[in-house]
């Protein structure tokens, strides 16, 4: 759990020279960062991170673009449970009927005298303009002593005729008794309530030893619900492994070993988590990311599966720079577009002036066509070298998240450059990295713009200050109309639309907001 009062980001880049662009430009504290892109329309795309508000400690905070990144609405932040809670760790995912869920983490902080919170979600029918209540999946209740709803991750069953299992993973956090396992908390009902379970089991236990067995999981596009986690029990396996669990309906699971490391990254400060994708074009493929210091240093390695997990592939490295150079990679990231294309990213050092983790860093990348075994060589994500800032020291604080549509990569992530921890959004080619839209996002103090009568079904009115422009979008995300504003009240006639739900985006002198608008 990261909820220190900092700053976080999010990136637009490539090798050449560009601008990335400020997502957040928070004032005091944002962090962690999450994209998600709307499967049924890939020009939708919604980001949420932990912020600071005034009076409300962090909150989650999600901003919406109907447009593929060029513009984003104002940000709205999820409510907190109880008045003195804060909130962390949010992770997002798309029903097969277009719902975005979101989890997070809402809880008084373990230093809190009365600790206590849990993992909730909450539904967006509207895709992340706005958010229905809080929903309660596992608490420290639950599974007491344990505090069982560290880093919660949400993956959600969206294969033909499945009936949309929601799952979401957590592990036990900073005040946990012995006795360590990852947890799988379940919805069978589309997030109106949720069951929880361990996800180790006898003979397959995470163990004593490692105190947050994070699971990382996904569903593949046959409905079977996969998560790795990592165990290491001396009295039930010797050295330490990471293990598959796999299951058709989320209540029996199968169990089978992935990898034994041979190596241990001795770096506490880095960020070394893993990752497990699978491949919407095929079933049987599983990509899973991982770090490893087999060749002398901290690097970004891939193992895949071709036949549901039963055989994974020889350890592959992924970033390109030479074999123990000493220059360590950490905080990855990876994804599959629909076609089977991959592309892996992570921080990069290798222009960094020493070998440590406290070095000058960039944000990198490697894509590999579907038809392919090797990726292409590997391209810079991120526009400049970051300095260093200790706040990089602390758990969690810098993230990134990145996702490949079709031939594009877009990635969110935290750096330090402006001496502040923020969060940046990046949009490139990705079998390239080659920048095709460059365009800083709107920032959060612009000015209100009224839609009224909303609903309607004849003239709707805009009231604002500098309005400029007003672009009208269907369901769908298709461009259905575009006009130029003159004045701060503008009115325009819709009796000719179809009755439903429209999105407007209205620039403005300051930056664009982003409306819904239901014609009846």
């Amino acid at each position: 759990m990261k909820w220190f009062i900092l700053f976080v980001l999010l990136i637009i880049s490539s090798f050449i020279q560009s601008q990335n662009v400020n997502l957040s430009n928070g004032l005091v504290f944002d962090g962690e960062p999450y994209l998600v892109i709307d499967p049924g329309n890939p020009n939708h795309m919604v980001v949420a991170w932990m912020s600071w508000k005034f009076n409300q400690n962090i909150v989650i905070k999600t901003r919406v673009s109907f447009d593929r990144g060029e513009t984003w609405s104002p940000p709205v932040y999820l409510p907190h449970t109880a008045s003195d809670y804060t909130s962390a760790d949010p992770s997002m995912a798309f029903n097969k009927d277009g719902e975005l869920f979101l989890s997070f983490i809402d809880f008084s902080g373990f230093e809190s005298a009365n600790f206590d919170g849990g993992v909730f979600v909450s539904k967006s029918s509207d895709g992340g303009l706005s958010w229905g209540g809080a929903i309660p999946v596992i608490s420290e209740s639950s599974d007491p002593g344990k505090s069982c709803f560290d880093r919660p991750w949400i993956t959600i069953d969206t294969s033909t005729n499945s009936p949309g299992n929601i799952y979401i993973t957590t592990i036990n956090g900073k005040n946990a008794q012995s006795g360590y396992n990852p947890y799988l908390s379940i919805s069978t009902d589309n997030g109106n309530s949720f069951q929880w379970r361990y996800l180790d089991t006898l003979g397959w236990e995470s163990g004593p030893i490692i105190k947050k067995p994070m699971a990382t999981p996904v569903v593949s596009s046959n409905g079977i619900f996969n998560a790795i986690y990592p165990s290491y029990m001396p009295l039930q396996n010797l050295y330490p492994y990471y293990f598959l669990a796999q299951s058709v309906n989320g209540n029996s699971f199968t169990y089978s070993i992935i990898y034994q490391p041979l190596y241990i990254i001795s770096d506490t400060l880095a960020k070394t988590g893993y990752l497990l994708i699978a491949n919407p074009s095929n079933a049987n493929h599983l990509a899973f990311i991982f770090m490893s210091i087999n060749y002398g240093d901290a690097d970004v390695m891939l193992m895949e599966s071709f036949d549901s997990g039963t055989n994974w592939s020889t350890p592959l490295r992924v970033n390109d720079d030479p074999e123990g150079n000493g220059k360590m990679q950490d905080m990855i990231w990876a994804d599959f577009n629909d076609d089977g294309d991959l592309f892996v990213s992570w921080r990069d050092r290798r222009n960094g002036a020493d070998s440590t983790y406290s070095t000058d860093y960039e944000f990198w990348g490697a894509f590999r066509n579907r038809d392919s075994t090797i990726f292409n060589p590997n391209f810079r994500i991120s526009d400049t070298i970051v300095a260093f800032d200790t706040i990089l020291n602390y758990s969690g604080n810098d993230f990134m998240c990145s996702k490949l549509n079709s031939d594009t990569l877009y990635s969110v992530w935290g750096d330090t450059r402006n001496g502040k921890l923020n969060i940046w959004f990046t949009k490139m080619l990705a079998d390239s990295g080659s920048v095709n839209f460059v365009r800083e996002l709107s920032n959060e103090t612009i000015p209100e713009v009224q839609i009224f009568p909303n609903p309607s079904r004849s003239i709707v009115n805009i009231k604002g200050k500098a309005l400029q422009k007003l672009e009208i979008y269907d369901i769908k995300g298709n461009l259905i109309q575009q006009l130029i504003l003159n004045s701060d009240l503008e009115s325009f006639d819709i009796s000719n639309y179809c009755p439903g739900i429209y999105y407007l985006s209205i620039t403005t002198l300051y930056g664009t907001i982003k409306k819904k608008m239901l014609i009846e």
